[in-house]
Formats: structure tokens, sequence, C-alpha cells
């Protein structure tokens, strides 16, 4: 199949074959003879990196009247990254189409130069993101009367992104007949109700399965304590010397640690998140896009729109909550045919939204062994043989000063000089990982060790603490609607400095417990003691192993109770007698009165 065979047209074929396009990929194949045939609206799932501008730009550009200067065409996209990569890809595709104009328009550029743009006239195709399209609306400087056809890029980016609202307004101002595409990686509830809404009998086409990640990508995990998770990140990208990927962050907090932790041990990274400004943002995405940068820290809302080819690998340093969203992050590798790995690096709590990613993408992780030193310093001098086997040697400008260096290096043997080029490069290595322990964490014990263990106290293992932590107890629990979650939002809300590592964390219904690093204990006790949890005053302290936190729980939720019952006892006896003839107002029953009782 050729891009002839599917109806292009000779001048947009001579610009994409000059971009390097040989053969359609699937979605192209499906979408383009539709799209060039047929006036049916279309739903097509596809993900990120699978040719989806060109299944929609060349039939779209085919469809365009040069002759008529008004829009002819809206595609929607959620950010100004993807605006502008959508709108540079349709320039390129009209290289030879003179009378096409395409305009991106976009927040965070100044509008009068857009303004004036749209004003000149002669624009026929408009790429926008909605926030900014809906201010040119409003200013009666967009004029979508002649819109034929509307294209919604990522929909279910913009679905997350709140753009719901926004996007009926705009298909208020276009006309009732056109023609609609929209793009997906996944297919959400929402995005079905969308189709419904705004669509007329559209035809789905679905390249893979829905909902299901990219088919080139391989999922990977490695499970280790909390506390280790940045030695693991480290490892992984040690055991990869040519890593180019991004590590998302839940958190714009996290994602600037990292990063900074990062660059201080020697990486080539940086973040992006919402709290830069967008010239910083801008410069971010060049260096990492020109790969100066090979590992960006991003938060998933800073990198929606971030288009970059031939990722190795996305690591996830923490799951999402959402599968979609691990959909789109792992997405973004392993494109256009390419292989690409997503990696998660989690710890045994997090286990259990591992096996539902698995089980709403349909593929299966594999558990992998955090890389050992000795693996990762073997990758590394390998690599670097590589490099000096494909060293181009400018023998001519080489000769110069060979003869002087050769003279000073003489007395060495080969195996001797390549033994020094090795240590120059990888001493500060070796000395990192000398004696560097194992990071997996080991979550299943050997029958015999378990039936071998005494179990003098079912309570005892969960009040110790892991080596080298503190074991800290909160009054509050599950019965009060507290979980992990929750417990990361106390702390980050009331301990103020630097950030607490959390370990292992115990939630049972009445209490909670917790794993810090022993330095942080106090400064975590005394910040919480005192606080409060949904009305509920908190009470810390670093857990004693000996101390049965169960029942003291359990004397405390029956007195309380007690107390409420008598409480409402004694209003309830009040109000019978006033509605008998007066009464005295209630007072708090006493010591005496409640043991009577």
């Amino acid at each position: 199949m050729t891009f002839e065979d599917l109806g292009v047209r000779d001048d947009l074929r001579r610009a994409i074959e000059e971009l390097g396009f040989e053969q359609p990929m699937p979605v192209q194949e499906k979408v383009i003879p539709h799209l060039l045939h047929e006036d049916t609206d279309v739903v097509a799932l596809a993900q990120t990196g699978t040719g989806k501008t060109a299944a929609f730009g060349l039939p779209l550009l085919q469809r365009i009247d040069p002759s008529d200067n008004a829009p002819q065409a809206l595609i929607l996209s959620p950010t100004r990254e993807l605006c502008l990569q959508i709108g540079s890809d349709l320039a390129d595709f009209s290289k030879y189409m003179p009378q096409i104009k395409v305009l991106p328009v976009y927040g965070g550029s100044s509008i009068e130069s857009q303004i004036r743009a749209l004003r000149s006239g002669g624009v026929q195709i408009i790429v926008a993101t909605p926030g900014r399209l809906i201010d040119l609306i409003n200013r009666g400087v967009v004029k979508l009367d002649n819109v034929h056809t509307v294209v919604l890029d990522e929909a279910d980016e913009m679905l997350n992104m709140g753009f719901l609202e926004s996007i009926d307004d705009i298909l208020g101002n276009v006309p009732e007949q056109r023609k609609m595409l929209m793009f997906s990686a996944t297919m959400p509830n929402e995005i079905a109700k969308i189709a419904k809404k705004y669509m007329h009998s559209p035809v789905e086409f679905v390249v893979g399965n829905r909902n299901e990640g990219a088919a080139n990508v391989r999922h990977i995990y490695y499970m280790v304590n909390a506390r280790n998770k940045y030695l693991a990140l480290k490892r992984v990208a040690d055991d990869n010397p040519n890593i180019y990927g991004i590590v998302f962050c839940r958190t714009r907090r996290d994602t600037q640690e990292i990063a900074d932790k990062l660059i201080s041990d020697g990486y080539n990274a940086d973040s992006l998140h919402g709290d830069l400004s967008q010239q910083q943002r801008d410069m971010v995405m060049r260096k990492f896009r020109d790969r100066v940068t090979s590992l960006l820290v991003a938060t998933d809302v800073a990198a929606r729109g971030l288009d970059v080819d031939d990722l190795t690998h996305v690591i996830n340093y923490g799951l999402p909550d959402d599968t979609a969203v691990y959909t789109h992050r792992s997405g973004r590798t392993g494109r256009a045919g390419k292989t690409g790995v997503s990696v998660a690096i989690i710890h045994s709590r997090e286990k259990g939204k591992l096996r539902e990613i698995e089980k709403k993408i349909g593929k299966k992780f594999e558990r992998c062994e955090v890389p050992t030193p000795q693996h990762i310093i073997e990758k590394q001098l390998y690599n670097l043989a590589d490099r000096i086997e494909r060293v181009e040697v400018n023998d001519a400008e080489i000769d110069k000063y060979f003869s002087g260096v050769r003279r000073k290096l003489d007395w060495l043997s080969g195996e001797d000089l390549l033994k020094r080029v090795l240590s120059l490069e990888f001493n500060r290595l070796l000395e990192y990982y000398r004696d560097a322990p194992s990071l997996d964490f080991i979550d299943e014990k050997p029958a015999k060790e378990k039936q071998a263990k005494p179990r003098t106290d079912k309570d005892k293992d969960r009040r110790t603490a892991e080596k080298g932590m503190a074991r800290i107890y909160v009054n509050i629990g599950k019965n009060d609607g507290f979980y992990a979650g929750n417990l990361i939002e106390l702390l980050n809300h009331n301990v103020s400095g630097s950030r607490v590592d959390v370990g292992r964390i115990d939630l049972l219904s009445g209490y909670s417990l917790f794993d810090v690093q022993q330095a942080d204990a106090r400064r975590v006790v005394e910040s919480l003691r005192g606080s409060e949890w949904l009305g509920k005053r908190v009470y810390s302290e670093v857990a004693d192993p000996d101390k049965n936190y169960t029942r003291a729980s359990s004397r405390k939720s029956r007195a309380q109770a007690t107390a409420e019952t008598e409480a409402i006892e004694t209003t309830y006896e009040y109000f019978l007698k006033k509605n008998r003839g007066g009464a005295k107002k209630p007072s708090k029953p006493s010591k005496s009165s409640r043991k009577k009782r």
C-alpha cells in the first residue's frame, strides 16, 4: 500500500516524500481513504506517535479550497506544544500548496500578533487551544461560519484538562453540518458521550485494541522499599548508558526535588512542571528535544502535548491513579515501529494499583531485579568500548600531535594503556558502587521460614520499625476515612523543613503506623501532635513495640461511644420534660452518674 493508492494528491505526496514518508502507517491506511471519499464523522483510536497528524492532515489539506480565504478547517488541541507541532506538520505537508495558510493560535503568546494574522486574511486552517480560541471568538476576530471540518486531537487529554465546556462553546459557533473528526489514545465513557453529543453516526477506526498501551512497549517494574526509590532510579539510568526518557512524578514538589538530586549527582536532567514560566518551559523542552538533556522529570499536566520521538524509556516514579494516564505515559515510547520500555518503580503497597493497570491495558508487567553494581559497570564498560570502536578519527589533524603523545606514553603496554583509559572514565562509578547493597524488596519468604517463625504477638511486627527507621503512631485510621494518600497530605501540610521520606505504612481501623527516617521522627511527632484531621484532633508518638495500640484504640472508642450515648440520652430526657412543662438545660453527666448507669 502506498500514499498514491490511498488517493493522496501529487503535490502532497511530493512534500511528504521529502519528509521521509515512504509507506503509510496503519492508522493512515484506515483513515485517509475514508476522509477523502466519505462525509461521515470519524472517531479514531490510536496511540500518540502512530501518524495521526498525517492521517487527518493530508485529507484535510486536499479538501481545502485555496480560493476561499475564510477559515475552512478547525483543529483543537489540548496544549500549546501540540498546537505548534500540528501547525508545523501541516505547513510541511503543504509545502507545494502556497495558497494554503495554516495559523496556530494558543495561550502564552502575544494575542495581538495572532489577531493581526487573522485580520490580514487568507487563513484557511486554524489550529487552536480552546481557551485562546474562545477569547478570539469573543473579540469578534475569528469567524467560523465557513468551517466544514472540525478535528479534536488528543480528545481524552482535553477532557482530562477540563475543556468540555469550552468545546461546547466553540462548536456553537460552527455550522451544524460540519464534518467532525475525533482522535484519541483511549476511549473512556466520557469520550463516548462527547461522540454521541456532537457527532452524527461516526465511523470508528481502532488501531490496536481499545484503551491498550502501545504494542511495542515492554512493561516492567522494580519493587523496592519506599526510601530506596531514588537509588533504584539512578541504577536504571546507569544501567542504560544511552537512556533518553521522561521520569513521571505525581507532584510538582517531587518533580523538582528528583530533578535537583539527579543534576547534583551528575546526570543530564531537568524538570518540567507548572511552576515554570513559559520562557523556562520552552528552554527546558528545547534542551530535551536537542538531547542536551537525557532525563526529563515531569508531572503529567506539564508533559501534555510534549511530542518527542525516539524516547527509550518512560519511568513511573509514582504510579498514577487513572489507568488512562498510565496509557498516555507509556505511549510516549515505542513509537513509529520502534521499541520502548515503560518502567514502574514501586513499593509493596503499590502492587494492587499495578495489577489494576495490568487488567485495564491487557498486558502483564514483568518484575525485574534492580540492576546490580556488577551489571551496571559491565554495561557501562561495553558502552565505552562501543564508543571507542565507532569514534571517527581525523588522521590529518591527530597526526600533528600524535608523535609527541606516543613518546610520552611509549613506556605503557597496550593493556596498561587500555586499563588507564577505562579507569579515567570509571573510577567514580567504581567508587560509588563499591559494596552497594541489593535494593530489591523481598515480599515473599520461603514457606519453611514462614512456618518456623514463632507468632507470639500478631501485632508486634507491625509496631517494629525497619532498620534505620523510626515507627510513628497516629490516632486516626480507616474508620476515619484515613488512607495512605491522606497521610502524605497530612505530613506535607504540617511538617515544615525538608521533605519527609515515608517507608512502610500500616493503616488499621482505629489508628495508623508508619516509618520515617530516625532523624526525622521527633520533628514529625511534634508537628503532627495537636493538628487536626477532618475535625479530629491528632495525637502522635514514636511507637512503642510493646504497647498494644489495638486494645488502647478499642478502649478509647468504647469510652467515646459511651459518652456520646449518655449525651444523647440526657438531651432526649430534657426535651421530654420540656414538652411536659418546663425543664432545666441538660448538663454533662458526672462521672458518678455514669458509673451508676
